[in-house]
């Protein structure tokens, strides 16, 4: 099945026959390669991830991170990694620190995580006045390509943000819309998640999804239809929607799933990967460049799927197609 805005969903039966996000790295073929810091590159996934991207032509790798542990991870590989630039670093937190530098320059274009702890490239990513943040909050979107789903599935925040207030969700919401139009969507449809799909002020998150919904609709945030509170099912079933009586464009329509906190987005991205056989583009957006973040589970398509959305996402910005947050001096 293709989906109208380019993404191919198959039957999970046929998922070792067909790769179902070729289409998306195909369609990169007349993008400039994006100069990418790979961050501490130093385990034989992080260094072939890096190699795949460059063989895609989607990523213009530069290695940062301690030389003789890259080059190990090369041989351990068995890559080759001669024509790639190589940043030496003691550590990972100095990789993390020359990968920020490089970015600020304008030297690369993106960044990708290696074989460290999240929490440490972000820190740097979010240090004040020295990393790359802009006016907007930071937030991670995963891309899900889900069989037997008619159309992607966009799920954020379920990384980054571990317990986000309204505004923070404000930014989440907008971060994912930007990324989604640049994937062809024109007109997001949006599902602020929780528990229930009726308010209710002893939870929380259907108080903020209520204000979100109404947030779009003055303006606040922009390029989508935004609404909740939705429980999962009637944001995704058309069915269930209309089992509960729930009208308006985003019910069992939506393109992107906004959850109540990390531990939600986090169980709900791995059930969907591990039991309905997902697989998952991921990226943090908000900041001056995306940043790739791949797992070590993560297989090579969907490493490539991630630099694939990344290049479209730089595509973007080099076109001011997407408007860039303003940077935080400015």
């Amino acid at each position: 099945m293709n989906d109208a805005n380019g993404i191919v969903c198959v039957p999970a039966e046929n998922l070792d026959e067909y790769w179902r996000y070729d289409h998306l790295i195909k369609a990169c073929a007349p993008l400039e390669m994006v100069r990418t810091a790979v961050v501490h590159p130093c385990d034989r996934e992080s260094i072939l991830g890096a190699v795949q991207g460059a063989e895609a032509a989607l990523i213009e790798p530069v290695l940062v991170g301690p030389r003789h542990r890259i080059m190990a991870a090369a041989e351990a590989a068995g890559v080759d990694i001669s024509g790639f630039r190589l940043v030496n670093a003691r550590h990972s937190h100095e990789a993390s620190s020359l990968a920020v530098g490089l970015a600020r320059s304008g030297d690369v274009d993106a960044l990708m995580k290696g074989s460290l702890h999240t929490d440490e490239i972000m820190s740097e990513v979010v240090r004040k006045n020295q990393g790359l943040r802009t006016e907007r909050r930071v937030s991670h979107v995963f891309l899900m390509d889900i069989p037997d789903h008619p159309r992607p599935l966009i799920i954020t925040d379920a990384v980054v943000n571990i317990f986000p207030d309204l505004m923070v969700k404000r930014d989440i919401c907008q971060n994912a819309i930007d990324m989604a139009i640049v994937m062809g969507i024109e007109q997001p449809r949006v599902a602020v998640l929780s528990a229930v799909e009726t308010i209710n002020p002893n939870i929380p998150s259907t108080i903020e999804a209520a204000a979100l919904a109404k947030m779009a609709d003055r303006g606040q945030i922009t390029g989508a239809l935004v609404d909740g509170p939705f429980a999962y099912d009637n944001a995704i079933s058309v069915e269930a929607a209309r089992t509960k009586k729930i009208g308006g464009p985003v019910a069992g329509n939506a393109d992107i799933l906004v959850v109540p906190d990390l531990e939600a987005g986090n169980m709900l991205a791995k059930q969907l990967t591990y039991h309905a056989k997902a697989e998952s583009a991921g990226l943090v957006l908000g900041a001056r460049v995306p940043i790739i973040l791949t797992s070590r589970a993560d297989t090579a398509r969907v490493r490539l799927a991630s630099c694939a959305v990344a290049a479209r996402l730089v595509d973007a910005q080099r076109k001011d197609l997407l408007k860039r947050p303003r940077k935080e001096e400015d």
